[in-house]
């Protein structure tokens, strides 16, 4: 119960950490490329390690995890190359990042359909969240700013990680529960 209890913390942390990083890119898009690619390396490296916790961890549905041994091993290893190959990175920041929005998305509206089939009331909120985060995503590799709409493209970004955020963070509260939270549930 006690490592539920640390992956919930952890994934609470890290998804208001994206909601940061996302407003602060909204508001200021001007914010280096580079400084950016460290940014969420850091972030990534941090998810992902809470994301393996996570999915070891003993949680009662197992809907917020279900997918974050392989999601969490990837999220560190893009985090260890945007860290400290950043100008590697660089070049294809854009196709990494909304990879990374798109599956977590697609993979968020399957636990939707995961919780509405444990019986969880507000399991649409999950699975609208997550079609916008995917689109998001998709609108993050296309690119539709191009080169010549650098601000435009980090805010974009910048609302994709909110909205990650937003996502991860319902998904972390509403559907992670330990067996003492789902027989206190029970009784009231």
């Amino acid at each position: 119960m006690r490592a539920v209890r640390i992956a919930k913390g952890g994934y609470t942390i890290s998804s208001i950490a994206f909601c940061i990083a996302g407003f602060l890119l909204l508001l200021h898009p001007e914010i280096s490329a580079a400084l950016i690619c460290r940014g969420i390396g850091i972030l990534l490296i941090v998810c992902g390690g809470f994301k393996i916790c996570g999915y070891l961890s003993q949680d009662l549905y197992r809907l917020a995890f279900q997918f974050d041994l392989a999601c969490g091993i990837l999220a560190v290893v893009l985090g260890l190359l945007m860290l400290f190959r950043s100008n590697s990175v660089l070049h294809f920041l854009n196709l990494v990042l909304g990879i990374v929005v798109l599956t977590d998305g697609l993979l968020k509206i399957q636990t939707a359909f995961d919780a509405r089939r444990f019986g969880l009331e507000r399991w649409w909120m999950i699975g609208g969240a997550a079609v916008l985060a995917s689109i998001l995503g998709i609108l993050i590799i296309i690119d539709p700013f191009g080169s010549s709409g650098v601000a435009g493209a980090v805010m974009l970004l910048g609302a994709a990680l909110l909205m990650e955020g937003l996502l991860n963070l319902y998904v972390a509260v509403y559907t992670i529960k330990t067996e003492k939270q789902h027989v206190r549930n029970e009784r009231d």
